[in-house]
């Protein structure tokens, strides 16, 4: 990891503010070579992780912005190798000239990933703190930003050493009762060994049960909303997410196709699904409108069935009902709660568990909607910010260290001997250094590191 890289960090398109990025053995010798401090001297003369204001110039002393630069030196930085930084304007075409000069002076271009793979590599950060830096950038509620954040502190690699101290005490103890007979080292209990694989099969649980919900904040919920035309659904969609993004109107089936939007609720994100109303129609573009709504319904994960409480409940009301009730979750919303109602809310609670009346004009109802969805999807159960898991990797490797827990649990129940029972232990312990890249190979490595993007 001796040579030098260099990488916009920052997002492409203009911005107010860019970064570019070096690690490596000489980092702030190229960082120096195109730096002009403004009080003079060189970028050295100021200290480590101080930043300093100064002109980015070219070989030819042709200055190409004002820029703040910093630098520090390993191991106190985040890659544990020297590094150097710039603060530029985000300028697309000046950070590239930029990054183009250091890569002249002796940088070259970092792959995917390498800054945290630098990082990760030189114990700087565990795997599981690299792969919360991904989820960091990636997430699109407030639970997933805390969640994410705790787990680039730590918080699964936390849990996981946890459960590795107790089976390895339990491989020690086996161990010393085996090499050295002559000290006299109590064999193991089995009743002590029997509390101990239960108490990590327990705490593996836990964190195992929390990625269903951990998939949920990090992949969003599928919501279709299904109705009959003019039951008011692209109203609901625009009263939801707060300004007018679906084109309402007093004709019937406006809405010829599906139109999705996303939607932070509480923990969780709703990737809404706005459909055509189901009815039987003559025309061909409705008419796959009404096909792509029954679809978006067949995969959706909830459904907001609308129904027009103004209205009698009819026929087209019913296809809704049966589509409705396909879906795995599905809530009833008697909406123009404004209007008087004639619709039959006692049908609709012989059908659905949760039937409420809302305004999608007014927004009435649409508070007591959030809190039924939060609890419907499971987003009211406190959970601590880093305890939801939400990486598949990890999720497969505590999977399996927890079932090897148990097999261990059921061996000594059986009354096989301590090799036996510990050969499961050895197991478990192997999946769970994968949590923290402990033993890792290095092509698993390779795949971890290759989602990230250049300059992270």
């Amino acid at each position: 990891m001796s040579d030098t890289i260099a990488a916009v960090a920052t997002a492409r398109g203009r911005a107010a503010l860019g970064i570019i990025r070096l690690s490596g053995e000489g980092a702030v010798s190229v960082a120096e070579a195109v730096f002009r401090p403004q009080k003079g001297g060189v970028l050295r003369d100021a200290g480590p992780h101080r930043l300093v204001l100064g002109e980015a110039v070219d070989e030819e002393d042709r200055v190409l912005d004002q820029v703040l630069c910093t630098y520090a030196l390993g191991p106190r930085s985040f890659t544990g190798e020297d590094t150097a930084e710039f603060q530029c304007h985000g300028s697309p075409a000046a950070l590239q000239e930029l990054l183009h000069v250091l890569l002249r002076q002796g940088a070259r271009m970092a792959r995917p990933g390498e800054f945290s793979r630098r990082a990760f590599l030189s114990g700087r950060l565990d795997l599981s703190q690299a792969e919360a830096i991904m989820d960091l950038i990636d997430a699109e509620t407030p639970l997933g930003v805390r969640n994410a954040a705790m787990q680039l502190r730590g918080a699964v690699t936390q849990k996981t050493e946890r459960v590795y101290e107790l089976l390895l005490g339990l491989l020690a103890h086996f161990q010393a009762v085996v090499d050295y007979p002559e000290e006299g080292v109590e064999p193991l209990e089995a009743a002590e060994t029997a509390d101990t694989l239960a108490e990590a099969a327990g705490q593996l649980e836990r964190l195992r049960r929390s990625f269903d919900r951990g998939k949920l904040m990090k992949e969003g919920v599928k919501c279709a909303i299904l109705g009959k035309p003019n039951a008011g659904k692209s109203s609901l969609l625009n009263a939801l997410l707060g300004y007018e993004r679906a084109i309402v109107t007093d004709e019937a089936g406006t809405t010829r196709d599906t139109l999705e939007e996303k939607l932070s609720l509480g923990g969780l994100l709703l990737r809404l699904t706005d459909t055509a109303g189901l009815r039987e129609t003559s025309s061909a573009a409705e008419a796959e409108g009404v096909r792509r709504a029954r679809a978006a319904a067949g995969d959706a994960r909830l459904v907001l069935a609308v129904f027009d409480g103004s209205a009698p409940l009819g026929p087209e009301d019913e296809a809704v009902i049966a589509s409705a009730k396909a879906a795995p979750a599905a809530v009833a919303l008697l909406n123009k709660e404004d209007l008087p109602r004639l619709a039959d809310r006692q049908r609709l609670e012989r059908e659905f568990d949760t039937v409420l009346s809302v305004s999608a004009r007014t927004g009435a109802g649409l508070e007591e909607l959030e809190k039924a969805l939060e609890k419907l999807l499971g987003a009211e159960e406190p959970l601590n910010a880093g305890e939801i898991l939400t990486n598949e990797r990890q999720y497969d490797a505590i999977f399996r260290a927890e079932n090897a827990v148990r097999r261990a649990a059921e061996a000594l129940r059986a009354g096989f001997t301590p090799d036996a029972v510990l050969t499961d232990a050895e197991e478990a312990l192997a999946a769970l250094g994968e949590v923290s890249g402990r033993t890792l190979r290095e092509d698993l490595v390779e795949a971890v590191f290759s989602r990230f993007c250049v300059g992270k």
